[in-house]
């Protein structure tokens, strides 16, 4: 059953929500991740919490009850990248983030990397990711996100970074690829640095398959109530698709 109440979300919710947990104290990281867990089911460790605490973010995450999603961009020569992947596929990563920058040996580098590293570790296969365009980028050509998306499933990426307004063209492209859509806001709340915002209905509406939440919930004046709003809203999303 897909709902989400202020008790909690169903498992199917909870899959597609990932809770942005940009702060530079892993203490605080915990905190807010288990007060947010009843709605989240995936915690993303991006560049400041890794620079703060390095793998213990992903390993305290993972005994906390979450996937965890890096998401630290890899942009560096194709052995740099498969090394780094491959230790962090080790440590039990769900998600891992390549910048997708028509660097095929690069991407590929990357997928091959983080598979060796759970393999070994004898842990299920995880999912490259391929960041395509930011959210907060204005400017890009129309043409980039549809090349770099076809690069993603060239290079054996199991999904693309989009923004929502991306996602009918990523599926025309990659059909087979995972959609993660970040940007996401409620309607009336501060858009930030994000130049393509979305609703969390429009995306799942559009086909996004994980959406990334930060601020939005966890710089609430009530975190809880803004993360069971955003669960009810997916969860009618989600009813509501064919």
């Amino acid at each position: 059953m897909r709902e989400a109440t202020a008790a909690g979300a169903s498992e199917d919710v909870r899959a597609h929500l990932a809770l942005a947990l940009d702060v530079d104290d892993l203490v605080e990281a915990l905190r807010l991740g288990r007060a947010l867990q009843p709605w989240f089911g995936v915690a993303k460790v991006g560049l400041e919490l890794f620079s703060a605490a390095g793998p213990d973010a992903v390993e305290s995450l993972l005994g906390a009850g979450f996937e965890v999603f890096v998401d630290l961009k890899l942009h560096d020569i194709p052995t740099t990248v498969n090394k780094a992947a491959r230790v962090l596929g080790a440590l039990g990563a769900s998600y891992l983030t390549l910048h997708a920058r028509d660097d095929a040996p690069m991407l590929r580098a990357g997928v091959e990397g983080l598979r060796e590293g759970a393999r070994n570790a004898g842990l299920d296969e995880p999912c490259a990711l391929a960041v395509t365009v930011l959210t907060s980028d204005r400017g890009a050509p129309q043409h980039v996100m549809p090349r770099r998306a076809a690069l993603a499933a060239e290079t054996g990426c199991g999904g693309i970074v989009c923004a929502a307004s991306d996602l009918h063209d990523a599926r025309q492209v990659a059909p087979r690829l995972r959609c993660v859509v970040p940007g996401i806001r409620p309607s009336g709340s501060d858009a930030h640095d994000q130049a393509r915002a979305a609703t969390p209905g429009e995306a799942i509406a559009g086909g996004a398959d994980l959406l990334v939440i930060g601020r939005a919930v966890t710089a609430a004046p009530d975190p809880a109530a803004a993360a069971a709003a955003v669960a009810a809203e997916v969860a009618a999303a989600l009813a509501a698709r064919p």
